[in-house]
């Protein structure tokens, strides 16, 4: 793969770990000859870090030995272990809290995820961009507050804190963003 082909959401390998494409940036120099450079942020998947390169369009990127699986939240063990199946070979794997830690906030038993497969390792799992969760805990909207955007903290009922609107009412179902743990309305 060229860099000049680089999009949002390509996986390449940069320095021996897998990364995706966050944000890509073409410049032409205006000099004959010149060749059109490249600059590109990347998101590190092994250790979330981002970082940002730049490259020559005929620059030869490696693609890394990437494989995404779907596997099945099944439970926890504790707080520290979480146990996944793989929905095609039915083998279970365990992660430690530390790898998902951001993901937890949002899984439900049974719920489907990617598993982020690098070199026959799981390096992390990726969600859909929403969800649906129940609110088990929040405070009562304040007569009167709802002609400004205000919000209130909301607990869902996988232990996430949210901010939601005034509106929402403890008990009601949400869709949330799993990307910034944003409210987008009720579900």
């Amino acid at each position: 793969m060229q860099a000049g082909d680089l999009k949002n959401g390509t996986r390449v390998e940069l320095d021996g770990d897998p990364c995706v494409v966050l944000d890509v940036a073409r410049r032409s120099p205006s000099a004959r000859g010149a060749a059109t450079l490249i600059n590109a942020r990347f998101r590190n998947l092994r250790t979330r870090q981002q970082v940002t390169r730049s490259f020559k369009a005929t620059d030869s990127l490696k693609q890394p030995d990437f494989e995404v699986r779907m596997w099945t939240f099944l439970y926890s063990e504790g707080a520290d272990l979480h146990h996944f199946m793989d929905q095609d070979n039915y083998e279970q794997h365990a992660l430690p809290r530390e790898m998902i830690d951001y993901e937890l906030g949002f899984l439900l038993p049974d719920s489907t995820v990617r598993a982020q497969i690098f070199n026959g390792e799981c390096i992390g799992i990726e969600l859909e961009n929403t969800v649906v969760l129940e609110i088990v805990e929040c405070d009562p909207g304040v007569k009167g507050d709802t002609v400004t955007n205000t919000t209130k903290s909301a607990r869902l009922e996988t232990g996430l804190s949210i901010q939601v609107p005034l509106f929402v009412e403890q008990g009601d179902r949400v869709q949330v963003d799993t990307r910034d743990a944003r409210y987008l309305r009720r579900g």
